[in-house]
């Protein structure tokens, strides 16, 4: 008896049946593998990368300049002197790029206050500084909204009472938490005007719900990180000395 043919068969078959069953993920399993101590270094390996670790860490130890006092986010309700050295650092350094190649002067400034990583310690001021207080690669762009928009801004920050870093914005609530006053380089807000605004990439794409950026009249990319802001701006100075001013503030009864 010849088998082959009704082989053919079943074979064929069992392709048709299994093509007409939808396959369907039904589970996907991991494993936990601890990286520790426990695991042996590689000699050769880590006498390769150690010239190369030993030459970078030597950069981000080198001194830049110093710190009168210690600087962190928590030190404040509604401005920290951090964030306002965050908030100023960047109008310092990217004002002069911006105005070289738009000939106008950003307006204002804002960033988040959870962007801010990691505190400045009194005394030396270091590189790896630069990195702990900004670790991820957000750059600093310009948006061109409407008065209106800022105005939206304004009620934003009102709402979150929180300490977001600011420069050349100045907000005033009154006994009640309610806004009393807002101002741009000392004069009220017109709507009817575009302003300058910088901040970085995240919010201007609604990070931390940030929805006030968009539509802009125009967004302009500096292809400047908020890092080597700070790694210019420390660069330049001997000593640094942050305070808690008034460009956030709710009056006293």
């Amino acid at each position: 008896m010849n088998f082959k043919p009704l082989f053919a068969i079943l074979f064929l078959v069992t392709i048709c049946s299994c093509k007409q069953e939808p396959q369907q993920l039904t589970r996907i399993e991991g494993k936990l593998i601890a990286i520790t101590d426990s695991i042996e270094t590689d000699a050769s390996i880590e006498a390769f990368v150690k010239p190369y670790r030993d030459h970078i860490n030597k950069d981000m130890d080198s001194v830049i300049c110093f710190a009168r006092n210690t600087y962190s986010k928590s030190d404040g309700e509604l401005n920290t002197a951090i964030g306002n050295l965050f908030a100023d650092v960047i109008f310092e350094q990217t004002n002069p790029v911006f105005k070289q190649r738009t000939g106008k002067d950003i307006d204002m400034v804002l960033v988040n206050h959870g962007g801010i990583r990691s505190i400045i310690s009194k005394g030396d001021i270091t590189a790896r500084t630069a990195f702990e207080i900004m670790p991820f690669e957000n750059s600093v762009v310009v948006a061109a909204i409407k008065g209106s928009q800022v105005n939206q801004l304004i009620a934003y920050l009102v709402e979150a009472k929180r300490a977001h870093p600011i420069a050349k914005l100045k907000i005033v609530l009154d006994i009640n938490n309610d806004l009393f006053e807002a101002s741009i380089n000392n004069k009220p807000i017109d709507t009817s005007k575009i302003y300058y605004v910088a901040t970085n990439d995240y919010l201007y794409n609604g990070g931390d719900g940030m929805n006030f950026f968009k539509p802009s009249d125009s967004l302009y990319i500096l292809n400047y990180k908020i890092r080597n802001t700070f790694l210019d701006y420390f660069g330049k100075m001997d000593t640094i000395n942050p305070v808690i001013d008034d460009r956030f503030i709710k009056l006293k009864k």
